[in-house]
């Protein structure tokens, strides 16, 4: 019974992701008339053309390679500061580890939608405004605490007495890092990398903040030009947020045993 209870609520949790992205993935086949007086049902006639439309559409493809470069320098960016990091964390004593560590977790509890305001006053201090760079630090920033604190606990089953061997040879920390801890992490590398890249790809409202010229947008701001003052276009809309959600799932499907084996890698020696 308690399998079964097991499975029933999995599939009720199951129901509440699937259920909203099969409609969506409906709705972009429906005319607006159709969208209207069947949102949930199957299409009468299957508009393919919608999706056409929308990858034909000005500006998409240009959007496509503003967001692949934001999202690939942001996850460059957060593994090479991160896992330096997380490393000293994890095998480095020093005075005020714990409370540096604990000051760093903090951020988890700091919603990144509160921080809009003071946040753009500094990107606009920085003369980052219309720039990509304006998008990738913040970013990077905002993930740090959840990315050290998932490589901490995985540089952590690394054995004390492996990092203790390769100081007795000789071997800088530096050396233990690049040679020891890196290769043997790369499942929590891959974790954050997909994560962080996933984050960034989905990421709309610190775009839409920072730039206001079409040319450097990335794929998800090119919603709005479905948005018309007087009607809004929710076939397209609805087209443009599959084709925009598609990716993060193949890439979560494809990696989903990389994933787990890095969430899990700190599971034994916390």
């Amino acid at each position: 019974m308690q399998g079964l209870g097991r499975l029933l609520a999995l599939f009720i949790v199951a129901g509440f992701v699937i259920i909203p992205l099969v409609a969506t993935a409906l709705g972009a086949l429906k005319t607006k008339g159709e969208l209207r007086t069947n949102p949930f049902g199957l299409p009468q006639q299957w508009l393919w053309s919608n999706y056409g439309e929308v990858l034909l559409s000005p500006g998409v493809w240009g959007m496509l390679g503003n967001s692949l470069f934001i999202g690939c320098i942001t996850v460059l960016l957060t593994l090479a500061v991160a896992a330096p990091a997380a490393f000293a964390f994890a095998h480095l004593k020093f005075f005020g580890e714990q409370l540096l560590f604990n000051y760093l977790i903090l951020g988890l509890t700091f919603p990144f939608a509160t921080a809009i305001l003071p946040l753009f006053i500094k990107i606009r201090d920085l003369g980052l405004l219309e720039t990509s760079w304006g998008i990738i630090l913040p970013q990077v920033a905002f993930g740090m605490a959840s990315t050290v604190l998932l490589m901490r606990n995985a540089f952590r089953h690394v054995p004390d007495e492996l990092v203790e061997a390769a100081l007795i040879d000789g071997a800088s920390y530096v050396r233990i890092f690049w040679s020891i801890i890196l290769p043997l992490s790369l499942p929590i590398l891959s974790t954050v990398a997909i994560i962080t890249f996933v984050a960034s790809w989905n990421n709309y409202l610190l775009p839409l903040v920072v730039l206001n010229n079409a040319d450097g947008f990335p794929w998800p701001l090119g919603l709005m030009q479905y948005f018309g003052l007087y009607s809004t276009d929710w076939p397209r809309i609805l087209t443009y947020i599959t084709v925009t959600i598609m990716p993060a799932i193949i890439v979560f499907l494809l990696a989903q045993r990389y994933i787990v084996a890095g969430l899990t890698a700190g599971a034994v020696k916390a």
